[in-house]
C-alpha cells in the first residue's frame, strides 16, 4: 500500500496532500503532520461580530489561473467575489494621498505619479534620472530600496515603494530583493535598460480585462475544509523530525509517521532547514538563510454607520508616528462584506525586525488599531468587537540572492527520489504560487514513485 506523508499543514500542505489523492487513488496512505492545532496555515476564516471574517491573506491574483481552476474542481465557483473596484490611499506626512498609479510596486516611470507625495526636489530628481548613467550587471540582485534610493531618492523608496511591498512581504524594501520581488523589473535591467524609468517602464504589466484580485465569500475557511474533506488524510497534531532515507533504501523514514514511500515538505524555511539538515546540507544551509517576518492583523468590527473613506484601504508610510503599517477598510473594498450592515476594518502591525508589537498584548493592539484608524480617517471609532491574529514567521523575506538560495533547495531536493519541497519560500508568496509549488511537488513524489 502506497505511502505518503505531508509535512506541513497550511494551503500548500492541504494543496499537495490532495493533489496526491487525486494522483495515487483511495487507498493510498496520506498522512500530514501538523505542530500547530490547527490546519490551514496563514488562512484563518474566524467569528467577528456573529460573522466569518479572514483573519491571514483575505484575497488571491484572480488574472493567475491556479485558485480559479482548484475552486472549479472542488466546486466552489460561486464563492468567487471581486472586489468594488476603490482605490487605496497612503498616509504620509500626516495626511492622506492617493496611491499613485502607473508604478511598478510603488516605483515610477516619471515624476507625474509622485506629484503630491514626494516634494519638489525629488519630483527634479525622478525627472532627471533618464539622464544618469545606470550601473547594472546583468544577473545582479540588490535589495529595493539600495536601487531605488540611488537613483528617485529616500522619499519615494519610505512614501511610495515600503507601504506596497511591505503589504505583500511584511517587510521593507531594504529586506527584499529586485530580482525576486520584481522579475519584470530585473529582466528590464538585464536587457539593457538605459535608466530606471525606462526599466520601470518596459516592466510595467500590460493593461487587461477584469480585477486584479479576488476574494471568497465565505472566507477562505470553505477552501480549507474542502481541501482537507477530498484529501483524505491523517492529520497528527506533532512536529516532524528525524527524516532519513529508510533501511530499505526505497523510501523515506520520519518522526512520527515512521516509513513513508514518499514525502512532501511544506514548512517555513528554518523548519525545513532542520528536517534537511542530514540528508541535503547545502538545501538546509540555503533555507537558513531565508529570513522571516512577522505580524499581526486586528480585525475591528465598527458601528453601522461608521462613515468610513471610500476607499479599499489606507497604507502607511515608513516612519510615520502610527503604529499600524496599513488597514484594509473591508466593507468598502469588498462588496459581499458591506451587504452584511456595519463597518468591517482590518489593521496590520508589524514589518520584517518588528518583534515588539507583534508580542504586544491583545488589549495594547486593539487600543492601537483604533486610536491609529482615528488619526488617519479623523473619525471616531467605537469597536463593537476585536479579533486579534498573530503571525509568528508567517511570510519568508526574498532578499537580494533569494532565487539562487531557492535554485540550491530545488536542485539538491531534485536528486533525491521521492521528496519534494513546497511552500511561499519558493516562487511566491500569495495563495496562487502556494498552489502552484504544492501541485508541482506532490506530481513530482507521484511520478517518481510510480517508477
Amino acid at each position: 500500500m502506497t505511502s505518503v506523508a505531508v509535512i506541513g499543514g497550511g494551503i500548500s500542505g492541504l494543496v499537495a496532500a490532495y493533489r496526491l489523492r487525486q494522483r495515487l487513488g483511495p487507498d493510498a496512505v496520506i498522512t500530514m503532520v501538523e505542530a500547530s492545532g490547527r490546519v490551514g496555515g496563514k488562512l484563518r476564516t474566524t467569528q467577528l461580530a456573529g460573522d466569518g471574517v479572514d483573519v491571514g491573506a483575505e484575497a488571491f491574483i484572480a488574472r493567475r489561473p491556479e485558485v480559479p481552476a482548484l475552486l472549479a474542481e472542488l466546486g466552489l465557483s460561486d464563492q468567487m467575489v471581486a472586489p468594488a473596484g476603490v482605490r487605496p490611499l497612503i498616509w504620509s506626512g500626516d495626511t492622506l494621498h492617493p496611491l499613485p498609479g502607473g508604478t511598478l510596486m510603488g516605483i515610477p516611470a516619471g515624476p507625474e505619479s509622485m506629484a503630491g507625495l514626494v516634494d519638489q526636489q525629488t519630483l527634479a530628481r525622478i525627472a532627471a534620472e533618464p539622464g544618469v548613467p545606470l550601473d547594472w550587471l546583468p544577473g545582479s540582485d540588490i535589495d529595493v530600496a539600495t536601487l531605488v534610493g540611488s537613483r528617485f531618492g529616500e522619499q519615494v523608496v519610505r512614501r511610495s515603494v515600503d507601504p506596497l511591498l511591505g503589504g505583500v512581504y511584511s517587510g521593507l524594501s531594504d529586506s527584499i530583493g529586485v530580482r525576486a520581488a520584481l522579475p519584470t523589473l530585473a529582466a528590464a535591467l538585464d536587457r539593457g535598460a538605459a535608466n530606471l524609468s525606462a526599466a520601470v517602464a518596459q516592466a510595467l504589466p500590460e493593461p487587461s480585462p477584469g480585477p486584479v484580485f479576488g476574494g471568497l465569500r465565505d472566507g477562505y475557511g470553505v477552501l480549507l475544509d474542502a481541501l482537507t474533506e477530498r484529501a483524505a488524510a491523517t492529520v497528527l497534531r506533532a512536529d516532524a523530525s528525524g527524516l532519513s532515507r529508510s533501511l530499505d533504501g526505497t523510501g523515506w523514514w520520519i518522526d512520527p509517521v515512521g516509513r513513508v514511500d514518499g514525502v512532501v515538505l511544506a514548512v517555513p524555511a528554518p523548519s525545513l532547514a532542520a528536517l534537511l539538515s542530514e540528508v541535503s546540507p547545502a538545501a538546509s544551509a540555503a533555507a537558513a538563510q531565508i529570513p522571516l517576518a512577522s505580524s499581526v492583523v486586528v480585525a475591528l468590527a465598527l458601528a453601522e454607520g461608521t462613515p468610513l473613506p471610500q476607499n479599499s484601504g489606507i497604507l502607511v508610510a515608513t516612519g510615520e508616528a502610527v503604529r499600524a503599517k496599513a488597514f484594509t477598510l473591508s466593507s468598502r473594498k469588498w462588496p459581499h462584506l458591506a451587504e452584511r450592515g456595519g463597518a468591517l476594518v482590518r489593521a496590520s502591525f508589524g514589518r520584517f525586525g518588528d518583534a515588539d508589537i507583534v508580542d504586544a498584548p491583545d488589549t495594547e493592539l486593539v487600543a492601537a488599531a483604533r486610536a491609529d484608524l482615528e488619526t488617519v480617517t479623523g473619525l471616531r471609532v467605537d469597536p463593537v468587537d476585536a479579533v486579534v491574529q498573530r503571525w509568528h514567521g508567517g511570510l519568508p523575506q526574498y532578499g537580494p540572492g533569494h532565487l539562487d538560495r531557492v535554485q540550491v533547495i530545488e536542485e539538491s531536493i531534485g536528486a533525491l527520489p521521492g521528496l519534494a519541497v513546497a511552500g511561499a519560500l519558493l516562487h511566491g508568496v500569495g495563495v496562487p504560487a502556494c498552489v502552484a509549488a504544492a501541485t508541482t511537488a506532490a506530481t513530482t513524489v507521484a511520478e517518481q514513485m510510480a517508477r
